[in-house]
């Protein structure tokens, strides 16, 4: 049995557990919590590749209970009480350490380091339980497209022993133009060419995905890169066409998840 990998969002900070009267996260929250019955079968373990932490190389998170890191700020004093006392899995982050360097990547394992908002908000409302364990993946600070593509295809191997690959980001992620009426054109085109982008085979897709930037309002949909690099580690550990699995317009910008078979 062989897992697919996803690219999805995680949203704007703890936005699923707060008051959300507009129903602005609704839609997302419907999709993550959908996830799940959407697999092949319960993963053993999650690698979750977070938008939210740099290194140099590639670093695993290989702590037995990984604490919360709660980066954000400006939320009610509740959000940052949240838990989430999901197991690490040790073992498999030096695994998939040795993976990459195998591969010539540069790679490690920080045994202290724990979940950001980026793994724990969104898992949080796809697991509840908090019963699937869960390393997290560093992005290499280099943010080199390539790299993070070669970095899914070391990785791809485990999707045959029963672990999902899930990269976290936005696809759309411009903070200064979200909410204005004015991006909503530019993000749809980045989307449709993001869209079909990931509908193409593994060379032909990492081939276009390597050059995003050049991409229609590619620039403008990711003033930096940290939150699409995700993606090329979802889409680096298949060689099958993706698929969009959820598209919605949130704060007048596109966004959307991917899925790789």
């Amino acid at each position: 049995m062989t897992f697919p990998t996803y690219y999805i969002p995680h949203g704007g900070g703890p936005c699923f557990f707060m008051n959300d009267s507009r129903g602005v996260w609704t839609g997302m929250a419907d999709f993550l919590r959908g996830l799940p019955s959407a697999l092949p079968a319960r993963p053993k373990a999650i690698v979750m590749v977070s938008g939210h932490w740099e290194t140099d190389g590639f670093t695993f998170s290989g702590a037995d209970r990984p604490e919360l890191i709660y980066d954000y700020s400006g939320f009610p004093a509740h959000t940052y009480q949240l838990r989430y006392d999901v197991p690490g899995a040790p073992g498999l982050a030096a695994r998939a350490a040795e993976f990459l360097r195998a591969d010539g990547l540069a790679a490690g394992v920080d045994p202290g380091r724990g979940l950001d908002h980026g793994v724990f908000i969104p898992l949080k409302v796809a697991f509840p339980e908090a019963d699937v364990p869960v390393v997290e993946m560093s992005l290499d600070r280099a943010l080199d497209p390539a790299l993070h593509l070669r970095a899914g295809r070391a990785l791809s191997r485990l999707r045959d022993e029963g672990v999902l690959i899930l990269g976290s980001g936005m696809s759309f992620h411009n903070m200064r133009a979200y909410g204005d009426p004015r991006a909503t054109a530019p993000s749809r085109d980045f989307d449709l060419w993001l869209t079909e982008t990931a509908a193409l085979d593994g060379e032909a897709r990492a081939q276009k995905l390597e050059r995003w930037s050049e991409a229609p309002s590619g620039r403008f949909a990711h003033p930096r890169e940290e939150h699409l690099l995700p993606l090329m580690v979802a889409a680096g550990a298949s060689e099958n066409p993706g698929a969009r699995v959820y598209a919605e317009e949130v704060l007048a910008t596109a966004l959307s998840a991917y899925r790789f078979t």
